[in-house]
């Protein structure tokens, strides 16, 4: 299961969560913000002038300066901008910053820091700061994708990447909408957290707050996702053995070779299972039994890789077995249109599976420092892990047939409708509701008496009584 929701200072907020986009305004994206780059790179400059001076003086005093208010507002329109480039947001933003965008910032009160945190403020915000490169964009960060080739050869690849997940989420996003005139709920509430995560993180180094930022990705309130045929679980207590983390690599050596030969034999039948999906209309059972535990034991394999699990894995793939685990429903009709085209309707998800692998690569490292030196996986990052080990069995299990519904992209793992909260009005808006009644018991007037003549009237003078007065909250006797 997922941790509750955490709570941070610095909270993306969104106001108006329609999907529905301008197909003219998003197609001009791009010219329509040209003011707003030469407008945001000019009050860039200036914070950057002026960083120094914050800093010193938050140093000397331990304090809040005057310069919040100027640095808090330049974040929140930075969101916005990039709220409204990722096609996360519809309307034109303003350019002061203003609260109340479609996709806003919540940011905390000048407050006093401890000036040990602000001192060394620079190198405590690295490890943040390469997440952020990874989600966003705008530095190097990590790459990391497991593949097994036609020979069934298996590969961890790793390297820089200049290109953050919000990038390749607004070219995804920008070919939906074209199509369909409105974005997809996963698309959009993919780059809602990767903005919030930013906006914690550079809010941290510019001293709005000295809260560390949260990678989790709950923080964002995300739709869930819809009911799917292949879901990940997650019951993990967090704690990391120091011994076994800092070996991970050496111990998973068996599992490494195991998972190439098995991966020879599940290219094959991936070949086999197409022909016979295609021709059937469903996956085989003895295939989509194969296929299945393969692609779950890759997620088992992965969650111990990357530290979202503790224990050491079995090697069958097997349901139930692993802290962090994959429900695969059992083989059901497909359509063959979708099963023909397969290996083209996947690129595009598979394009998103290999920017969710820097957020993978980066997650796993940092994680792998903080098990080692406090014996805890954070929160934070064992969700995003698992979230994006989640995307990458739903990708494996769409192109390995076992499903016909592609992978969802929000960063969740709850399914299910999506709640009231999430899903009403902007703001909260109950006017529709009707007030409720101050006094228990049916409302309204009593019922007029029956007519004189009537069997069983009330004496001549008879008045139907008041009704009764709210006598307010009265406490039962004992």
């Amino acid at each position: 299961m997922e941790t509750p929701t955490p709570s941070h200072p610095i909270r993306i907020v969104v106001r108006d969560r329609a999907l529905e986009r301008s197909r003219l305004t998003v197609f001009f994206r791009l010219i329509l913000a040209i003011p707003h780059f030469i407008w945001w790179w000019l009050w860039g400059i200036a914070v950057v002038v002026v960083a120094p001076v914050l800093w010193i003086w938050a140093l000397v005093t331990g304090g809040p300066t005057g310069l919040h208010g100027f640095y808090g507002a330049y974040l929140r329109y930075s969101v916005h901008l990039h709220a409204y480039l990722s096609l996360a947001a519809d309307p034109y933003p303003g350019f002061l910053g203003d609260p109340g965008y479609q996709v806003d910032v919540e940011l905390p009160e000048p407050a006093r820091q401890s000036r040990w945190a602000i001192a060394f403020r620079f190198v405590l915000w690295i490890p943040a700061g390469l997440l952020t490169a990874a989600l966003v964009g705008g530095g190097t960060g990590g790459s990391s994708s497991w593949t097994t080739s036609s020979d069934g050869d298996w590969s961890w690849s790793g390297g820089a990447s200049f290109v953050g997940v919000l990038f390749v989420v607004a070219i995804g996003a920008w070919f939906v909408i074209m199509a369909r005139g409105r974005t997809n709920p996963g698309l959009r509430d993919l780059a809602v957290y990767c903005l919030g995560y930013a906006a914690q993180s550079y809010g941290y180094l510019a001293l709005l707050t000295d809260r560390y930022p949260n990678s989790a990705p709950a923080l964002s309130r995300p739709w869930p996702q819809p009911e799917h045929p292949v879901r990940a679980t997650v019951d993990d207590d967090l704690r990391r053995n120091r011994l076994t983390v800092f070996f991970r690599l050496l111990l998973a050596l068996p599992h490494l070779v195991w998972v190439t030969l098995w991966g020879v034999a599940a290219f094959v039948v991936a070949i086999v299972n197409w022909f016979a999906t295609l021709f059937a209309g469903r996956s085989p059972d003895a295939l989509h039994r194969f296929l299945g535990a393969y692609v779950r034991y890759r997620l088992h394999l992965g969650a111990f890789l990357t530290l979202a699990a503790n224990p050491f894995p079995g090697f069958t793939g097997a349901p139930g077995t692993y802290p962090v685990d994959l429900q695969i429903d059992p083989s059901a009709r497909q359509n063959r249109w979708i099963t023909g085209f397969r290996v083209f309707l996947a690129i595009p998800a598979a394009i998103l599976s290999s920017a969710l692998g820097s957020a993978l690569f980066v997650a796993a490292v940092l994680g792998w420092f903080a098990a080692l030196f406090t014996g805890r996986m954070p929160a934070g990052l064992r969700d995003l892990l698992a979230f994006c080990l989640r995307y990458d069995a739903q990708l494996y299990a769409y192109g390995n047939l076992l499903t016909d519904r592609y992978p969802y992209s929000g960063p969740t793992l709850a399914t299910g409708p999506v709640p009231a909260d999430l899903d009403g009005p902007p703001g909260g808006d109950a006017s529709a509701a009707p007030p409720p009644s101050p006094v228990p018991g049916p409302s309204g007037p009593p019922p007029p008496p029956p007519p004189p003549d009537a069997p069983g009237a009330p004496p001549s003078g008879w008045e139907p009584p008041a009704p009764p007065r709210d006598l307010g909250h009265r406490p039962e006797a004992p």
